[in-house]
């Protein structure tokens, strides 16, 4: 049966763990030949609908580094663009390739794609989430903190597929996550409904509040995002308002312990959701972060194709 990340709810507990494990593997032995044959003679499909910069370039260089070939598709140079359905489309590459990675406008419609595909559909990013991220973020986090369930990690800003995908894995993982936005960007009511019971059953800690001071006090991670996402301009000119007080500032570093690390999984808008002075300073983690997109994603597909 084929394995999807549409959402990291998809993974078993026990996958996760061993795509985080393979992941740092595969981060220590990059200048070896231990892994450059992992996907020989695989294929892949990439689908974007999206711009992209570091998805795209960690997604090409890591399905290089692992052996395959890689099939690049737009959604204005392919035939979705005069309205070919997500599921033919998926129908179809299946029959050429071994995998489909999706960056995606909307969330159903990489939902659609996995559904209707007979190989492994990687979600590279949705409206709603971004597994992929949250995945390297975890192998970032491990590696400057240690293990993950010692780790209070506290998100500020805009509830958005970010803040989805960090609720999906700390249910899963049984994580301690708290989360400031303002009151009219918290996490969607149904994500939140989804992550409760899988948060029982692995004694996650989640708390939701509208507080940036009280979530970033003794935390051991400050995650931050753009406030809001592209093409959403005129909205932003009308809400910049909201989110004052959820700037990630020298101040508001303070009352995080010491060993902190920041995060922003990029592109930042600096001044905005966060400084010059964090970004660039000796507690940002956000290069690290970065480049672990390549790792973490060279894992999820050895492990889901291979």
């Amino acid at each position: 049966m084929k394995q999807d990340l549409v959402t990291i709810l998809d993974l078993s507990k026990k996958l996760a763990e061993q795509i985080l494990d393979l992941a740092a593997r595969m981060k220590a032995a990059r200048d070896t030949c231990e892994f450059r044959s992992a996907l020989a003679g695989k294929s892949i499909a990439t689908v974007y609908e999206k711009p992209s910069t570091r998805t795209k370039v960690s997604f090409a260089v890591g399905i290089h580094e692992l052996g395959a070939n890689m099939v690049e598709l737009t959604g204005s140079g392919s035939q979705l663009s005069r309205g070919e359905t997500y599921a033919d489309t998926a129908r179809v590459l299946s029959r050429y390739v071994h995998c489909i990675v999706f960056r995606c406008l909307k969330h159903d419609s990489v939902v659609e794609m996995a559904q209707a595909a007979s190989v492994p559909v990687i979600n590279a990013l949705s409206d709603k989430y971004h597994p992929c991220q949250i995945l390297g973020d975890l192998q970032t986090i491990q590696e400057h903190c240690g293990d993950l369930r010692d780790v209070e990690i506290a998100f500020i800003g805009n509830g958005s597929n970010i803040v989805h995908s960090l609720m999906n894995a700390a249910a899963l993982l049984g994580l301690r996550l708290r989360i400031a936005t303002p009151a009219t960007a918290t996490p969607l009511d149904e994500v939140k409904q989804r992550v409760a019971p899988v948060a029982e059953r692995s004694g996650a800690v989640i708390e939701y509040g509208i507080d940036p001071i009280a979530t970033a006090t003794g935390a051991d991670v400050i995650y931050t995002d753009v406030w809001f996402d592209i093409g959403k301009e005129a909205d932003a000119e009308k809400r910049r308002h909201e989110y004052l007080g959820y700037q990630v500032n020298a101040s508001l570093m303070a009352y995080a312990k010491p060993s902190a690390i920041v995060l922003h999984c990029l592109p930042a808008n600096r001044g905005q959701e966060i400084t010059d002075e964090v970004m660039d300073g000796p507690q940002s983690a956000i290069l690290d972060q970065a480049e672990n997109r390549l790792h973490i994603q060279k894992a999820i597909m050895a492990k889901l194709i291979g």
